[in-house]
Formats: structure tokens, C-alpha cells, sequence
């Protein structure tokens, strides 16, 4: 009689998302037999996502990679996968910077990682990015503690704090900071800044869409007008920064802005993509701060810039405030992104196995 086959994995809650964390061992390593297993385990092609584990939200159907890793100074891999809800792909071109809040407490609790102490430093190696970045967990009495006062807008009630400090973030998936080499260009009459730290992003102000950036995210998605705009926009800004055809994929991710009223230093809304983000990205947080720092972008003359090379852009969402500390060097007329950092918690919420079809079997890796 045919078997299902499990998959052993930890169901968490990273930042302002959620999904399982696979050992990558136990997940397939080529591509099509990958997909092929996420998207069973996630019940995707489906709206409820009734036949897997996916939330039915493109921020609940996110899964998490993690193996020990073999480069200098780096602890633990990660790879991040972006499951659709309602069709049948698997986007890791990507990386989530919520996910990743989760990363260090997995591979501590996997036992790749021993614990060094009241914190533990987790150096990871995003894949997706080819970045570093430092996570630091609350290790008292020998295991991950995730109870505490650090509180994130997006998740209710409070956790423990995990710090991330970001490094090698400056031309993610294009090589440069600003692709195009110009601050501010036009697409479709509109002008945008194409800028690329942690993830390459088309940002431009909500008030020359017809918007006022304080819109609610049920709001802007009823907008279909809008957004079948915003992705002609985005298929052009994807050949301009080099990244081709991006059609069906995630990146570039979008950002609208707006002048702060809630004491914040910018007001956005994050779009992935083809959906407003409920809350706010940490990698879309790293480059919309980026934005505000770098004079000539589409964030003049709305954003509160701060002054000095070592900073916090606070940007206000659709639920609350994310804030960044942004690290910046001098370079000419210009600043020198240098990294970032965001105070991010994660919760582990189950720990077993998730199930997949028998014909799967094929698609396993070897034992």
C-alpha cells in the first residue's frame, strides 16, 4: 500500500511570517524535485491551501532552508523559498529577512549551532542574496529562550529579542547600489529610484500614482487598476537593473512612500509584489532606509533624513513602525552603505513531521 512520506521540520513564526524549517538535507537539492515537495507540503495550487501546511497568505507560505555551511567564518546556510498560494511555483530568487529571525533559534535547536552562553552569535550565509548576517539569540540556561519584552509591530503581545545585523547587503542580485546609475529615472512617466540593498526594489512616491501612502493594505489590493500599473512598471524596472524577463517572479519587490506622520522618518507601503504586505519586509525596510539616506532618490523632500553615518530610519506601515539602524560611510559626494541592522523575535510552534504524497519518494534526495 502506498505510503505518505515524512519530512521532519519546525513550524515557526519568523518576524511577521510564518512556515516550516527544513534541515536541507531532508529537502530535495535540484530545483524541479525541491518545488516539486514544497509545493505538496504546503497544499499549493490552492486558495486555502487546504492539502498542506500553508496559511493561505502569501506571508504564511514562506519555508526556510538551513544546513551547516562550509564557508569561513559562516555558521549555518539558508535558503529561503517563497511558495505561491494559488499556483504552482517556488521563487527563490528572494530572500525574506523575517524568515530569516528564525534561522539561528533552527539551527540551535537542530544542533548545528551549540549554544555559547546567555546569547548566542549565529553567523548565516543567505543563498539567496550571497550575503552574511549575524543573528544574535537569547541563550539562557543552555537553550533558545523565546519568551520576552521585544515587541514588533505585525505580531501581537511579546518575545524574545533577536538581534540581526546585516552585512554585504549593497547589490544583492544586480552587483550595485543603483543599478541604472541614476538616483531617479522615469518608467511609464513616473519617476522611481531602482536600488538594490538586501533585495533589488522599484520605490517611487504613492502621491505621483494617485495614492497618499497612508492607504490600508485591504485597500490597495482592491485596486487592480493600480496594480496592473505597478507590474508593467516592474517588468521594465526588472530589464533596466539587468534582471530580464521578471515575469512570474518576485523581485524586483516595489515600494510606495509618503511624507511620515506618525513620527517615523518615512511612510511606505511594501509590495510582494503582487499584494500589499501587511506589515513590512526587513529586507524591503534595508533598502527603503537606504533610499532615504542617499540624496537624489525619490525620498527627497518627503523623507526626514537623519544626519550622521550611523542611524535609525523608523519606517511607518500598515500596522505599526519597523525600525533600522543603517550604518553609512562618506564616499565622495555620495554615502557608502556599509550594513544595517533590525530587531526582529521568532517563535517555535511545532516540531514533528510535515507529510507528502507517496509519489514524492521520487523526488527525495538519497539516503
Amino acid at each position: 500500500m502506498p505510503r505518505q512520506t515524512p519530512i521532519p521540520c519546525i513550524l515557526m513564526r519568523g518576524g511577521t511570517s510564518k512556515g516550516p524549517y527544513f534541515k536541507m538535507q531532508d529537502i530535495p537539492a535540484n530545483p524541479e524535485g525541491r518545488a516539486r515537495v514544497l509545493l505538496a507540503a504546503m497544499g499549493s495550487p490552492d486558495a486555502r491551501q487546504i492539502d498542506g501546511i500553508g496559511g493561505a497568505d502569501t506571508l504564511t507560505s514562506k519555508v526556510a532552508m538551513v544546513g551547516p555551511s562550509t564557508r569561513d567564518g559562516v555558521d549555518v546556510d539558508y535558503l529561503f523559498a517563497q511558495v505561491s498560494v494559488d499556483q504552482a511555483t517556488v521563487d527563490t530568487s528572494p530572500s525574506c529577512g523575517n524568515m530569516l529571525s528564525g534561522v539561528g533559534p533552527f539551527a540551535i535547536e537542530s544542533g548545528m549551532v551549540p549554544v555559547a552562553g546567555n546569547t548566542t552569535s549565529v553567523v548565516i550565509y543567505d543563498i539567496n542574496t550571497k550575503s552574511r548576517i549575524q543573528a544574535i539569540i537569547q541563550t539562557p540556561d543552555g537553550a533558545v529562550n523565546y519568551e520576552g519584552d521585544a515587541r514588533i509591530d505585525g505580531v501581537p503581545g511579546t518575545a524574545a529579542e533577536i538581534r540581526l545585523n546585516f552585512m554585504d547587503i549593497v547589490g544583492s542580485k544586480t552587483g550595485s547600489l543603483l543599478p541604472t546609475g541614476h538616483p531617479v529615472e522615469e518608467i511609464d512617466g513616473i519617476k522611481v529610484t531602482l536600488i538594490d540593498v538586501a533585495v533589488p526594489m522599484m520605490i517611487f512616491r504613492a502621491a505621483d500614482l494617485g495614492k497618499t501612502g497612508y492607504e490600508t493594505a485591504a485597500e490597495l489590493d482592491a485596486d487592480k487598476a493600480l496594480f496592473a500599473r505597478m507590474e508593467a512598471m516592474r517588468m521594465e524596472a526588472g530589464r533596466r537593473m539587468g534582471l530580464g524577463d521578471v515575469t512570474g517572479k518576485v523581485v524586483p519587490k516595489m515600494a510606495m512612500l509618503g511624507a511620515p506622520r506618525e513620527g517615523g522618518n518615512i511612510a511606505a507601503r511594501y509590495f510582494v509584489p503582487h499584494k500589499t504586505h501587511a506589515a513590512f519586509a526587513v529586507t524591503g525596510g534595508l533598502c527603503v532606509s537606504s533610499c532615504v539616506m542617499v540624496a537624489g532618490t525619490v525620498a527627497d523632500g518627503i523623507a526626514d533624513r537623519p544626519e550622521g553615518h550611523d542611524c535609525t530610519i523608523a519606517i511607518e506601515h500598515p500596522t505599526g513602525i519597523i525600525e533600522v539602524a543603517m550604518t553609512t560611510r562618506p564616499n565622495g559626494n555620495s554615502i557608502e552603505i556599509v550594513g544595517g541592522g533590525v530587531i526582529r523575535t521568532a517563535r517555535k510552534l511545532m516540531e514533528g513531521y510535515v507529510f507528502v504524497p507517496s509519489y514524492m519518494d521520487e523526488a527525495k534526495p538519497a539516503a
